[in-house]
């Protein structure tokens, strides 16, 4: 999924911020969902190539990816110098783990019913949801096995 192409951004510099010193702030990521390090980005920076870096995720705002000095030191650039970025994701948020869907069952209070489940339930579910290829279709299939959870008794 392309989120970018030859874009022009700001390389930020805020001084004090650890590997966050230098950043691109990637405009029109803040409602892709995901947790530290399920967000992978791919592309090109002044046509210095990246690979699967991590997209920070930051609520209520746009996704930033950090600038190490490798980087840098490539594209010859410094904080407030403008790069252009070509970028798309190379991960999505699909649960791979069934200790990730266990946690979405948790969050949503309805894990001690699942928990109680006899075992080939359980693994059927399981099954089931992380059978399915993309991130849209496990969420559908989440929201479908919370519900009847939530109206078991």
């Amino acid at each position: 999924m392309e989120l970018l192409k030859n874009k022009k951004l700001i390389l930020q510099h805020v001084p004090g911020k650890g590997a966050w010193t230098y950043h691109l702030v990637i405009p029109g990521t803040k409602d892709i969902r995901g947790k530290w390090g399920s967000i992978k980005v791919s592309g090109n920076i002044d046509h210095y190539e990246f690979k699967n870096l991590n997209l920070a995720p930051l609520k209520g705002e746009d996704k930033r990816i950090s600038i190490n000095s490798e980087i840098r030191k490539a594209i010859g650039k410094k904080g407030g110098n403008e790069v252009v970025v070509t970028m798309y994701k190379t991960s999505d948020n699909r649960l791979a783990l069934e200790g990730d869907l266990k946690e979405c069952f948790k969050d949503a209070e309805v894990y001690e019913k699942f928990a109680s489940l006899p075992d080939h339930v359980q693994y059927h579910i399981i099954k089931e949801i992380l059978s399915q290829h993309d991130e849209s279709n496990q969420e559908k299939m989440i929201n479908v096995h919370i519900e009847r959870l939530s109206s078991k008794k």
